[in-house]
Formats: structure tokens, C-alpha cells, sequence
């Protein structure tokens, strides 16, 4: 099926040396499930890289972007577990953005998942978004192993809220633009029609800035309400 919802939460990062293993337990035992809890948060998922970086992704599938400015969502955000305080001191080069999904297409969830932060030239947003959603998505899911192809738009407003828990970071969050998600059944799957129908070149020709960052995950937990 097609992601949950009309939105998501994207978060990449590392952790500092010496941190993963609690970082690790800590994600899969507390975090996680915490979020899910909130009202409006429909499936968490949490990767590992494969190639590129950061060495995280975790996303968080939402019933729209007001689930991210919520009491519920906010009220955990501002009064973090002594565990999650912790934790978020360990992040380092993160990014954390919310989206509101533009096009969700696929019928089921996959093992490895490609992920583009990208971003249109100066007047070029409605031709890069209708080439995305009309062409280069489709033929990705056409591609052998890839089972779902999304893209989200980045809510500003609703990602730049201040709460407790960010003032915990080590820097603050970087903030993407466009966030195009590959899901596939291995990694090679979609690292390979990330780079034939979402190649740089072809990109920078659609409308795209010249500074996409990619990366390729390996699914390593998933958890729905």
C-alpha cells in the first residue's frame, strides 16, 4: 500500500562514537513506541545505511502535518524521558523535516528504501513536481524490485516548532526541501532506479538544484498503531 496518511516525519543522523548501541535500544524499546502512541501517528519505521549517510533514517507516517504541531505530539516533545534526554544529546548531523505527501504510489512496504533530498531551481517548482509525480515515480515503480515510490514537501512551519527536546541537540536540525522515498526489495534495487530515473543529470534537466544528497537504507524495525 501506499504510505499512511497525508504526511510524514523524515529524520536522518548519526550518533557520536561510542553511543549506538544505546541509541539503538533506547529507539527500539522506548522511542518508537512512545511516538506511535500519539494520537494521529499511523507506522514508525527505522533504517540502517547501506551506502551513503547519515548512518539513520526513521520515518514517521502521520494523518496529515497537524499531527506534528498536535498538544498530543507536543506535550512529548517538551517534556522528554529521562532516556530520551539522554539519547538526543548523542545526534549529530541531524535532519529532521515534516512533509506533506504530494504523491504515494506502491502496494506494499520494502526491505531497502532510497532517499533523495532535493529541491527545485528558482521558478522551476511546478515543472520539477509534475515531472516527478506524472513521470520519474511512475517508471521508478515500473523497475524491477521497487514496490512503492513517494514524494513530500517540506512544512516549514510545522518543523521549525521549538520545544525542550530539540534545545537538547548538539546543533540544530537541518531542514530538506523535497524528500523522494524509493522502497525496494534489496538494496541494489533501488540504488538502481535511483540512479536511472532520478539521476543527476536528468534532475538538473526537470528543474532539481544541483545539491541532491542520497543515501540507502536497510529496513531494521517497523511499528504501526
Amino acid at each position: 500500500m501506499p504510505l499512511l496518511g497525508a504526511a510524514v516525519l523524515a529524520i536522518w543522523n548519526d550518533i557520536a562514537p561510542g553511543g549506538d548501541d544505546e541509541f539503538n535500544r533506547w529507539h527500539l524499546t522506548e522511542h518508537m513506541a512512545e511516538r506511535i502512541g500519539v494520537p494521529g501517528f499511523l507506522r514508525a519505521r527505522r533504517y540502517t545505511a547501506v551506502r551513503g549517510a547519515p548512518r539513520y533514517f526513521t520515518l514517521y507516517e502521520t494523518a496529515d502535518a497537524g499531527v506534528l504541531q498536535s498538544p498530543g505530539y507536543l506535550a512529548r516533545l517538551e517534556s522528554p524521558t529521562p532516556w530520551t534526554t539522554r539519547c538526543i544529546q548523542l545526534f549529530r548531523n541531524n535532519s529532521r523535516t515534516v512533509c506533506r505527501l504530494t504523491a504515494s504510489l506502491g502496494d506494499g512496504v520494502g526491505g531497502a528504501l532510497a532517499t533523495l533530498e532535493l529541491g527545485p531551481a528558482p521558478g522551476r517548482a511546478a515543472e520539477l513536481r509534475r515531472w516527478l509525480t506524472e513521470a520519474a515515480l511512475r517508471a521508478a515503480l515500473g523497475r524491477a524490485g521497487i514496490v512503492g515510490a513517494h514524494l513530500g514537501e517540506a512544512d516549514a512551519d510545522s518543523t521549525r516548532v521549538q520545544t525542550a527536546e530539540k534545545k537538547l541537540l548538539d546543533q540544530p536540525d537541518a531542514l530538506a526541501r523535497w524528500v523522494v522515498l524509493l522502497e525496494g526489495t534489496e538494496a541494489d534495487a533501488v540504488e538502481t532506479a535511483a540512479g536511472e530515473v532520478l539521476g543527476a543529470e536528468l534532475l538538473a534537466r526537470q528543474g532539481a538544484t544541483a545539491d541532491v544528497q542520497r543515501a540507502v537504507y536497510q529496513l531494521n524495525f517497523s511499528l504501526r498503531r
